[in-house]
């Protein structure tokens, strides 16, 4: 599909993997690397459970192409106000989205009154939502 803008991201352990060959590299060959116009972290696994720090995303400040953190705020690999430091050192390349209730699975607990339809909807129009922003910019 020549010509067909990319993002590239992914869940948990995907997000760090694809942020991490970002920042090395660009992620497709020289002519078409203009491709990738984001990347997309479900659940980016900050770090361990219990052991809070921001250690794993030391090399973020080396990823050129805008992202997005859809973080859930019981996500217990991502202490929020940690990972909002992160994003905000980001500068203008990232945003945060925090999904209310939700655990690094995007689980939400049963007295939250959201079931996890619910939930997947609101991360995929989020996501949406903001390819289409990263596309609207596009010349």
């Amino acid at each position: 599909a020549p010509g067909l803008p990319l993002f590239a991201g992914g869940t948990s352990l995907g997000a760090r993997m694809t942020s991490t060959a970002a920042s090395r590299a660009p992620l497709l060959p020289d002519g078409l690397s203009d491709r990738v116009r984001g990347l997309i972290f479900f659940g980016f696994p900050l770090h361990p459970p219990k052991k809070p720090g921001a250690d794993r995303a030391d090399h973020l400040a080396d990823v050129s192409l805008p992202m997005l953190f859809l973080q859930g705020d019981r996500d217990k690999l991502a202490q929020l106000d940690l990972l909002a430091r992160v994003v905000r050192r980001l500068g203008s390349r990232a945003q945060l989205r925090v999904v209310s209730g939700a655990d690094h699975g995007f689980q939400v607990l049963r007295r939250s009154g959201r079931t996890e339809d619910e939930v997947l909807e609101e991360l995929a129009r989020g996501a949406a939502g903001w390819i289409r922003d990263r596309l609207d910019r596009v010349p």
